[in-house]
């Protein structure tokens, strides 16, 4: 356990925000002053953590009182060991009866869910507690083994927990803290309607924690139904980290942007490539690792294992590209990520912003692109516009002047790189789209078995 804490918690002390949130910090100077358990002090410790962060230090306090905690802002202020410390404080001593947690965490993808399982599960067992993420892509019969075993925290997306609600294989009427982390990204995929089902599953009077980067309608609504008298606290905002950023547009031919593509991504440092969809994601790594450079591949269509080892060598410097759809925009903090580019622009200025907060994180400064050719440049402005983003335009041609200034462009080696075969008893990314998709709530649905040259023809 202690040396699964001090690398996981070590990490957050590397990704950890400078205080640029707007909150007293008050008197408290350590975490026996803000209340937390001896035995998290004692776990904190053996990691070398010994001073709060300054959001710990502004929520800890009321969230261990049990207050109703409403955090605004992005990830990356070290806000999970915030609710985490909080909600296994609370929870300490305590045991949870078959198929009845005591505590939800409620988090948009099972990336993010993974992520704050990493944090939360070595603490927890600090003070003999244990948790289980409940999301769709993890093994199904090990979450429902696991529940009816009796787990006081579960940390789930809420398309899995509504189907193992549905099959009556948990039942919240025992949850007495509820967390809901990005928020606004829920609202976004459209699981509002299920978290609200949640909510009102969960035991009356419980404490409830959101935190969210925007209070937009969807989320403002269930701020107000769901939160009492909330204490709230600003981390640091989406826009005014942009301000560590350079933005860029650069205009090309089409005809170039595959090549510039490469030569973007065979620079010295970490890049993220962001495209649409899963099969332009597959497409543009493909032609990368052709080109020499080595590149991973992230989306929904992967097995999580692909996607964990995909992640694994980007955070290694195995790889030092990742091409990536959506998915990956929030939840997936990499250090050092220097470029964001936007190959394909994004649907709506939110998702910009998001996207974009890889890079520039922890005090750092960092650089986005989004590649445009002549006529979809006014489209950029209009979007970079409504983000509230100052962005300077640039016409660019394969490894010219421009490119190399502002990406650090070179010219890739030209010798093919062969992509990772899948591990074994995986099936591989167009096997795995051929044997059918999961439903939300994690489920298969079952397909008739094509032929082995049928290829995939309905990318995501």
């Amino acid at each position: 356990m202690c040396l699964q804490l001090v690398n996981t918690l070590r990490v957050l002390i590397s990704n950890h925000h400078r205080d640029t949130h707007h909150v007293l910090i008050g008197r408290f100077m350590s975490f026996k002053d803000l209340g937390v358990n001896a035995a998290l002090i004692k776990a904190l410790h053996t990691a070398g953590i010994e001073k709060p962060f300054p959001i710990q230090k502004a929520t800890l306090p009321d969230a261990i009182a049990g207050k109703d905690i409403l955090g605004r802002g992005q990830t990356g202020s070290g806000k999970t060991l915030a609710f985490g410390l909080a909600l296994i404080s609370r929870l300490a001593g305590k045991t949870a009866a078959p198929m009845r947690p005591l505590a939800l965490i409620l988090s948009p993808t099972r990336e993010l869910a993974m992520q704050i399982s990493d944090v939360i599960a070595p603490l927890s067992r600090s003070v003999n507690l244990n948790s289980q993420v409940v999301a769709g892509g993890l093994s199904y019969s090990k979450q429902i083994q696991a529940l009816k075993r009796g787990v006081p925290i579960v940390v789930a997306t809420p398309g899995r927990l509504i189907d193992l609600i549905q099959k009556k294989h948990i039942k919240l009427d025992d949850i007495s803290i509820t967390v809901l982390d990005e928020a606004d990204q829920m609202a976004d995929m459209g699981f509002l309607p299920d978290v609200k089902r949640i909510l009102d599953l969960t035991k009356p009077g419980g404490q409830r924690m959101l935190f969210s980067a925007t209070l937009d309608k969807d989320v403002d609504s269930l701020v107000k139904k769901y939160l009492r008298n909330p204490v709230t606290h600003s981390l640091a905002n989406e826009k005014s980290t942009a301000t560590n950023m350079t933005h860029h547009v650069l205009v090309m031919d089409q005809a170039h942007k595959d090549l510039i593509t490469s030569q973007i991504a065979s620079r010295k440092g970490k890049s993220i490539f962001f495209v649409r969809t899963k099969h332009g994601a597959d497409k543009l790594a493909k032609k990368m690792n052709q080109a020499g450079v080595a590149v991973g591949a992230l989306h929904g269509g992967k097995t999580q294992s692909q996607r964990s080892r995909v992640l694994e060598a980007f955070k290694s410097g195995k790889t030092s590209a990742l091409v990536a759809t959506d998915v990956a925009a929030r939840g997936i903090h990499v250090d050092d990520v220097s470029l964001v580019v936007h190959v394909d622009a994004p649907e709506n200025h939110k998702d910009y912003l998001h996207r974009a907060g890889r890079t520039a994180r922890a005090g750092a400064v960092g650089t986005v692109v989004t590649l445009a050719t002549h006529k979809q440049r006014r489209g950029v402005h209009g979007l970079t516009a409504r983000a509230g983003v100052k962005l300077t335009e640039s016409n660019v041609k394969p490894l010219d002047s421009t490119l190399v200034r502002i990406t650090g462009a070179l010219e890739p080696s030209g010798v093919p790189i062969e992509e990772a075969s899948p591990g074994r008893g995986e099936s591989s990314d167009k096997s795995q789209g051929r044997r059918g998709s999961r439903s939300k709530g994690g489920g298969r649905r079952k397909k008739s078995r094509p032929r082995p040259n049928e290829r995939r023809k309905r990318p995501r």
